[in-house]
């Protein structure tokens, strides 16, 4: 496995892991709050299979910024969050936004280097979930799949209103924690109803946990990716 830094100054830096020369796939895969695209790079190993195509995961840092519910303590975050008791208005819209546009550039990158969008994966957890969601209802090129873990939609009403004609067509998994304290389990299955509401078809999964990954959530996860890339084949 080849390990490569990012180049360009523009661009959010990232952790960028490659399963062989000449990826025919790229994963962009987007961190919690306070974490750090360190903080995924290990799942790498646990989830590849060996029929799978050559990969490149993608693991960015997102940009450091005061977060109002910690006290204004600066911490890697894509976008503020004021208020933790009320779901539906928990993400700053500014930020997601900014964020959102930052992806964007990354999956542009990833285009650049010749994986089209059909073969590019973008995947989140929890606040970065959050931005795969914002990401992927505005995006008029869909994505050969989607990843949102533990998470929600932010700026629900908004969003689902500026959701794009072919946002829908484009492939969903997404898992929630049953005892998740920070993301609440409800918030999780009512993203996927308002998704569904639009069209989506979504691989649902639900876990015995509170907010984080588990063992059998990643096997799930790894047949999942299976199908997307046996569809295209």
């Amino acid at each position: 496995m080849e390990t490569s830094p990012t180049a360009s100054p523009e661009l959010l830096d990232a952790v960028i892991r490659e399963t062989g020369p000449n990826p025919a796939w790229s994963v962009l895969w987007l961190h919690g709050l306070g974490d750090s695209g360190d903080g995924f790079a290990p799942i790498v190993p646990e989830l590849l299979r060996p029929d799978w195509p050559v990969l490149r995961f993608v693991f960015p840092h997102a940009p450091v910024r005061a977060v109002t519910i910690n006290n204004g303590m600066r911490m890697r975050a894509w976008y503020d969050i004021r208020d933790f008791s009320d779901l539906a208005n928990r993400a700053d819209e500014a930020g997601v936004d900014e964020s959102v546009r930052q992806v964007e550039a990354l999956i542009e990158r990833e285009i650049e280097r010749g994986v089209p969008a059909s073969r590019i994966v973008l995947a989140g957890f929890s606040q970065g979930g959050a931005i795969t969601l914002a990401t992927a209802l505005r995006r008029k090129q869909p994505l050969g799949g989607l990843i949102a873990l533990s998470t929600y939609l932010p700026m629900a009403d908004r969003l689902i209103r500026e959701a794009t004609a072919v946002a829908h067509t484009q492939p969903m998994f997404m898992a929630h924690g049953q005892h998740d304290p920070v993301v609440p389990y409800r918030g999780g299955e009512m993203a996927a109803a308002r998704l569904r509401t639009l069209g989506f078809t979504i691989d649902w999964h639900a876990y015995p946990m509170a907010h984080q990954v588990c063992a059998e959530e990643i096997d799930a996860l790894g047949d999942w990716m299976s199908q997307r890339f046996a569809a295209q084949r």
